[in-house]
């Protein structure tokens, strides 16, 4: 599954949301080094946050002044709220630009990551850090489907529950961009599945 992944990512012409003036973050996208089973890393966001608080989410947060680029971004991020060192992960390649509800321009960065490393949640920010397998998303185990509606068209986004973790939004539709991109899912976004609901 990861040749897929290395193969896949780097060939992948990302689309790239044109929004001069929009402060931009960089996510990271942490899929485990296990060959036939691999995992993403994903977080719950602490309840004391102003923003996203309780949420699923993937690693990463604002760009800072300071930052080369916005996979430095993403890396840096996930240094700060989980203590996975940025020589530790393998960055394949970008996946398309999305905006927040809140404004903001997310560039989201896969990258293979050791399946063992010192985990050190920020107790600030992170809450837990919990895995979940490719296969899952794979399998589109949804639980219900939102309706999202973006730049004149709308969007059927999964919503996912994976032990008691609710995976929604935009962590769920950079979810299934990589499984589109990387394994070829062909999960719909732009059709309503059957037994749709809002």
């Amino acid at each position: 599954m990861l040749d897929k992944v290395r193969s896949r990512i780097p060939e992948y012409q990302p689309r790239v949301v044109e929004t001069a003036g929009l402060p931009e973050a960089g996510v990271l996208v942490p899929v485990t080094c296990v060959e036939d089973r691999p995992e993403i890393i994903l977080t719950l966001r602490s309840n004391n946050l102003s923003t996203h608080s309780g949420e699923v989410a993937l690693p990463g947060g604002r760009r800072d002044p300071g930052d080369v680029d916005l996979a430095y971004t993403a890396l840096r991020e996930a240094h700060e709220e989980i203590g996975l060192l940025p020589d530790l992960v393998e960055v394949v390649g970008p996946l398309g630009s999305l905006v927040s509800r809140f404004g903001i321009k997310v560039t989201p960065f896969v990258g293979i990551v050791p399946d063992v490393f010192d985990l050190r949640p920020n107790e600030h920010e992170i809450q837990e850090v919990f895995r979940v397998p490719v296969s899952y998303f794979l399998e589109d185990n949804r639980e219900m489907t939102h309706r999202i509606d973006y730049e004149g068209r709308s969007w059927y986004v999964p919503s996912y529950r994976f032990e008691g973790f609710r995976i929604w939004g935009l962590t769920a539709l950079i979810l299934v961009d990589f499984m589109n991109v990387a394994f070829d899912a062909r999960i719909p976004l732009q059709v309503p599945p059957d037994g749709h609901r809002r």
